[in-house]
């Protein structure tokens, strides 16, 4: 197996059975291995650093019935909020001035939020952030749509393509397309975005060899950012009654990333650390280089929840940055609040 790794930390390539012993068969020791050529890695390109990003969640409502998410259509006993643009402009401003270079705006499929909501929304935010990146995670639109943010100065768009079974696609979104999901990651590549995909580890129906084909995907899709976690349980869903996803699979899952897509930027994200908090360093000696503290305003931020059991009121919060930076500290890394953009990408019209 330590063949295997070593071709995959030479090469950044495997065949598909390759993978797939490397997500099934491989031993603790060899397992520690793939760890260390991750780190390796992450440090070859990124040093320590730990990229922060400033996440605004603006809605939980969703016109989607999404089978596992706590503020899909399914979950009638939750208080639906929605931001108003001046308090999103305003939160992304306060969040500037706390030295926060990136905000992630991350909502539900919320039809009030048009496409021309949206360039209002992004293009005030970098009037007032001249310097900040704004990250969109709005879900599927038009490519015209992605075309009007982009030229209304967003930078990066993070949409999981979620799996590429189209069986299991379709039994978690009933109502939506995995073709259309795939076009939507292509045209925001075409565009110019940053694009991150990625998907959830461990949700019911899922295989070994579903997870060898996402991470194929990944490496064709070639990303800027990945986005991966375990699958976590609401108690609102239709899925409510299945086990969560495995924290050591999203490790072994993340250091393929990172030896797949080298300079790729990986969250260590919420959920793994929802199920265990020091998750969160252990996501970073594996590969990952990317946090996100929560900017939303806290009468909203106990209504964001998309699985049971996220942190509303710890280190996730912008409250706790001093906390965040000092624990990352003792892990061995280093808090960087510059923006952080993926090496080698650069805005198209910049060049």
């Amino acid at each position: 197996m330590i063949n295997t790794i070593d071709k995959l930390y030479q090469e950044n390539t495997l065949s598909k059975n390759e993978l797939l012993s490397l997500l099934s068969t491989i031993s603790k020791e060899d397992e520690n291995y793939l760890f260390k050529k991750a780190y390796e890695t992450r440090f070859k390109f990124y040093q320590n650093r730990v990229f922060v990003r400033g996440l605004i969640e603006f809605s939980n409502f969703c016109k989607n019935p999404c089978k596992y998410c706590g503020i899909s259509t399914h979950n009638k006993n939750i208080t639906r909020y929605r931001m108003k643009k001046d308090e999103i402009i305003e939160t992304a401003i306060e969040g500037y001035k706390l030295g926060f270079k990136t905000f992630v705006l991350q909502g539900g499929e919320d039809p009030y939020f048009t496409d021309l909501v949206f360039i209002d929304i992004i293009s005030n935010i970098k009037k007032h952030c001249k310097d900040a990146a704004i990250t969109l995670s709005i879900g599927e639109r038009s490519k015209e749509g992605y075309q009007s943010f982009y030229n209304a100065g967003a930078d990066r768009f993070l949409l999981r393509h979620e799996t590429v079974n189209h069986t299991l696609y379709k039994n978690l979104h009933n109502h939506l397309s995995l073709d259309n999901r795939i076009r939507c990651l292509y045209d925001l590549k075409n565009i110019g975005y940053q694009v991150g995909s990625g998907f959830m580890v461990g949700v019911p129906g899922q295989t070994l060899d579903d997870l060898a084909n996402d991470l194929l995907f990944l490496k064709k899709l070639n990303p800027h950012m990945v986005g991966i976690g375990p699958f976590i349980p609401h108690n609102e869903t239709p899925l409510k009654d299945y086990p969560a996803g495995s924290s050591q699979m999203t490790y072994r899952l993340l250091a393929l990333i990172r030896l797949l897509i080298p300079k790729v930027l990986l969250p260590s994200t919420t959920a793994l650390a929802t199920l265990k908090a020091e998750n969160r360093y252990q996501g970073f000696n594996v590969g990952a280089n990317v946090v996100m503290p929560n900017l939303t305003p806290y009468k909203y931020r106990k209504q964001y929840q998309l699985y049971n059991g996220k942190k509303i009121n710890d280190t996730e919060s912008y409250i706790h940055l001093a906390d965040l930076k000092q624990e990352t500290k003792e892990a061995g890394f280093e808090i960087d609040m510059n923006r952080g953009d993926c090496i080698d990408w650069r805005r198209k019209n910049d060049y």
